[in-house]
């Protein structure tokens, strides 16, 4: 029997309802895994968000003390802009780090 054949024959096979349903879950509980994601080529690592949060931290801070000093209106509107972005990010992190885990007792994140 050859590949075509076994494709033919995958085509007639018809799933229970019991079977569909437990066909979803399964794949459900998948999806939610990160780790098998991770493991399949699916999902990124992650590290990205910190890193980006942190600079912009950085870049604001700096950016306000500097248009405070020098009262340069154009490191005022820098800081302007960055602020909202960097609450942006910030709060993207802070929901990743309160998303509930399905084991008992696993850490936030793997970062923390």
């Amino acid at each position: 029997m050859d590949e075509w054949e076994m494709w033919e024959m995958h085509d007639k096979v018809r799933l229970s309802a019991g079977e569909r349903l437990a066909l979803l879950q399964i794949e459900a509980s998948l999806r939610q895994d990160r780790r098998f994601a991770r493991r399949m080529g699916v999902a990124r690592p992650g590290v990205w968000l910190p890193v980006a949060v942190l600079l912009l931290g950085v870049s604001s801070v700096f950016v306000a003390v500097m248009g405070l000093r020098t009262s340069d209106p154009a490191l005022l509107w820098c800081f302007a802009l960055l602020w909202p972005l960097t609450l942006l990010q910030a709060f993207r992190l802070l929901c990743r780090a309160a998303r509930q885990r399905p084991t008992p007792g696993a850490r936030i994140t793997r970062w923390l």
